[in-house]
Parts: structure tokens; sequence; C-alpha cells
């Protein structure tokens, strides 16, 4: 029976997300759904519930959706209200949607529990690492956002609404969430994944930092 409402999930899933920006699109859920299930091993949770939300976090992000933050979990409960499952469940899938991303964090959080946890760590790490840096760099394109600039510093301890109207470069990213994200995660596994992609990132912006200024320390 599980079995059946998640592939019911993933296929319905797929063919929404079908032309999305290739930062939110259905490979970008596969690996947040993977993530999910590797970190739902190690925790007591409902792990319907966890996979179900992992493949419909991203159903409708509010950014492409001029910041309604209420279309995905609203798409969300239709969909699975459509296959009759348990409204207990659909509530608590509804809750993590809404509360589990980055910019939510900035806001006052109402709900808590270990599938949220599981989940948000699984989203998280698609943020950061080799994956997150394409990732970002994908989204600035696709915005036409500055890759960097000295002249723009980021800035940290944004508020939700700051957050959210930034068109910062996307290096600033890397200080107002991604190099954040670690020090954020919620699970053992999540954790010990995350320092090995928080450094990686941290050796990329080295490097990027290197070539910017055209090696010009190593060529005096």
């Amino acid at each position: 029976m599980s079995s059946g409402l998640i592939s019911l999930t993933a296929d319905f899933v797929r063919r929404t997300l079908e032309g999305s920006e290739a930062g939110h699109d259905w490979w970008h859920i596969q690996r947040v759904w993977n993530n999910a299930k590797l970190i739902g091993k190690a925790e007591q949770v409902d792990i319907l519930v966890v996979e179900l939300a992992a493949l419909l976090h991203d159903i409708a992000d509010s950014k492409f959706h001029n910041g309604d933050e209420e279309i995905g979990p609203r798409i969300a409960t239709d969909f699975l209200s459509s296959i009759n499952l348990d409204p207990n469940k659909i509530e608590h899938i509804q809750q993590i949607i809404r509360n589990m991303s980055f910019k939510a964090s900035l806001g006052t959080i109402t709900f808590h529990s270990k599938e949220l946890e599981v989940v948000q760590d699984a989203d998280r790490l698609d943020a950061i690492g080799a994956i997150g840096i394409a990732r970002a760099f994908t989204y600035g394109g696709f915005k036409n956002r500055e890759i960097y600039n000295p002249t723009i510093p980021p800035q940290l301890n944004m508020s939700k609404e700051e957050y959210k109207k930034s068109a910062a470069p996307t290096i600033n990213h890397f200080y107002e969430k991604l190099l954040l994200l670690k020090s954020k995660m919620n699970t053992p596994t999540g954790r010990e994944i995350a320092t090995q992609r928080h450094q990686f990132m941290e050796m990329y912006l080295d490097e990027f930092y290197k070539e910017w200024g055209g090696y010009l320390s190593q060529s005096n």
C-alpha cells in the first residue's frame, strides 16, 4: 500500500515539475528523496510521511509563484487527498512543507517533528557541496544575477522578508545561506554528510577568489 502511494506521488511530481528551473526540478526532488530515505533509516520516524514530504516539498516553490508560501502546501494537500491518504498524515506533510525551508527558519516556526528534521536535512544537503554550488549558479543565471561583485558585501542576519527580496550576487548566497547550513543540521547523519560538503565549498571559494584575481599574487 505504501509503495503504491509513493509511486503515485513520484509520478505526479515528475509530471508537474517537467520543464522547471534546473535547480528545482525532478532531479532535485529525487536527490532529496534519496537523502531523506538514507537519513530516515537512522531515525525513529514515520517513513511514509518522510518520503511523501520529500517528494512534494518543492511541488510549487514560492519563489516561482510570486512569493505565495501557501501554494505548495495547498497543491500537496489536494493531491494527497485525491489518493486518499490519511488526513492526519496529510496535515503532517503539509506542515513539513510549510516549515522546512531556510527562509521559513528566519521567521517564527510553530511546528516541529522528527520527520520535519529528516526532510529538512535532506533538502539542506542538496543546497551544499558540489551539487549546491551548481544549483546556486543555475538559479543565479536564471535570475540574471551577477556571479560576484566585490563592492556588494554579503548581508548577514537578514530578516525573512529581506532574504526573500534579495537580488545579491550568487557568491553572496554562500555567506547568507549555504555556509550556515552545516551548523543547522538536525540529525547525526545529516551533520556527517554536511561536514564534507561544507569543506568542499570552502575549497571552492578559495579557488574562486584566486581565479577572480587572476592569480596576481602568484605572478608578482
